[in-house]
């Protein structure tokens, strides 16, 4: 069974909607800006990449403002953090995009997998009412606005969908092994159709965290915070968002008469099995999953014409999937070209794998092949890659899409022009 890729949603920093996005991904336009609340002098981290046109901040829903498009009703808000609310909204795209009806998706046979580390400072907040205020002060809808399994909670009981739903926790691999096993159901004959979501806040408290553990950049230049593959690179860049992928099989995209984007071929995961945070310094657990990707897309390296690098602009983890893609595509015909669009978005965390996943999608559509922006000085480390460092108005056969996350868990996806 077939399965391909046949709508798609997007709330990102470098755009809120696909025309939008493609545009700033063929002109290398980033969406990273010295972030308010981080100008403080005891904040060592000044840059985010925060979705625009939103304002989510408050932690009364009723406070925030977003696009005329959407019109939420007061008590959908009520039970949603801002990335289950920029989820709600790319729902909506993904369905148009999609050409679905209420019909088509509110069935049995549709389910939704989704990834999202929760909404931290409504958590906070409501753990510290909790604790100050009483027990009883709690809001009713607190916990389902709050934790990882938000997504699903509000897109499942808004959008009425009936099929396969849960979420995935694997950090900055979440979003790809939820398309993964989203792909699984589908090819087994399980779900005709699944979206696949994943979103994160992307705000203060979301992503300060990772200062501790010295992950983020310390740039104060938004043009020279995410350069993947730089030999200057200090850290990733923090962002939010939303983006919801639909997939489908054969049998359905034959019967409502659509043109999808690309099809999925196949995906492959493996574990480092070395470190709590860190990625193996020879990526072995990428290159593992690397290599499954393309046995279950019946392919080899020199099939593959394109690889949207995991690539956060951390030191230790460019140089260990550098070394990875190298292991796998080291014969003479296999060079494929090599990007990070985390440049231009910044991290996503459990977002980027569906995002990534999403630009390919519309790179083989349109026929372009997106850059690696910021790009001064290449590491000697990962020199050896064909880095594209301008986007290029060229045709990809097939593409391929890493993601990696802490413990080592690792996520390749193949993806094939239609």
């Amino acid at each position: 069974m077939k399965v391909f890729i046949t709508g798609l949603g997007f709330i990102t920093s470098i755009g809120n909607d696909a025309a939008t996005v493609e545009k700033n991904l063929r002109e290398l336009r980033h969406g990273i800006i010295l972030y308010p609340s981080f100008q403080k002098p005891d904040i060592p981290v000044k840059v985010a990449a925060p979705v625009k046109d939103f304002a989510t901040d408050s932690l009364d829903s009723e406070d925030w403002t977003y696009p005329e498009r959407y019109h939420p009703k007061r008590d959908t808000l009520r039970s949603m953090g801002p990335n289950a609310f920029y989820a709600w909204c790319a729902m909506q795209q993904a369905i148009e995009d999609a050409r679905l009806s209420e019909a088509d998706y509110s069935n049995d046979n549709t389910g939704l997998y989704a990834a999202s580390a929760g909404a931290p400072a409504m958590y906070a907040h409501m753990l510290n009412k909790m604790h100050t205020q009483g027990v009883m002060r709690c809001s009713p809808m607190g916990i389902v606005a709050a934790i990882a399994g938000t997504l699903n909670f509000n897109l499942v009981a808004n959008y009425k969908i009936k099929g396969s739903s849960t979420g995935f926790s694997s950090a900055c691999a979440s979003s790809s092994h939820a398309l993964g096993f989203a792909y699984d159901d589908i090819f087994l004959g399980r779900q005709k159709r699944m979206f696949v979501v994943g979103a994160e806040d992307g705000n203060h408290d979301s992503i300060l965290p990772f200062a501790g553990m010295r992950a983020l950049s310390l740039q104060t230049d938004p043009d020279k915070a995410s350069r993947p593959f730089d030999a200057a690179r200090d850290g990733f860049v923090g962002t939010g968002g939303a983006t919801v992928v639909v997939l489908e099989s054969e049998d359905e995209v034959a019967r409502r008469a659509v043109t999808p984007y690309c099809e999925v071929l196949g995906w492959g995961q493996a574990s480092d099995g070395h470190n709590v945070a860190i990625s193996h310094p020879d990526g072995h657990g990428l290159a593992n999953a690397m290599r499954r990707a393309l046995a279950a897309a019946s392919l080899t390296p020199a099939d593959i014409d394109y690889i949207n690098a995991h690539g956060t602009s951390t030191p230790i983890g460019d140089t260990s999937e550098a070394k990875a893609i190298n292991t796998v595509f080291n014969s003479v015909n296999a060079r494929p070209l090599v990007s990070s669009t985390k440049a231009l978005t910044g991290h996503g965390l459990s977002l980027a794998g569906a995002m990534e996943t999403g630009f390919c999608a519309l790179a083989l559509r349109h026929s372009f092949i997106p850059g690696s922006a910021h790009i001064t000085t290449i590491d000697p480390a990962c020199a050896h890659l064909n880095l594209l460092q301008k986007t290029e108005s060229k045709q990809a056969a097939r593409m391929l899409n890493n993601s990696s996350g802490f413990g080592g868990a690792n996520v390749s996806i193949v993806l094939k022009r239609v």
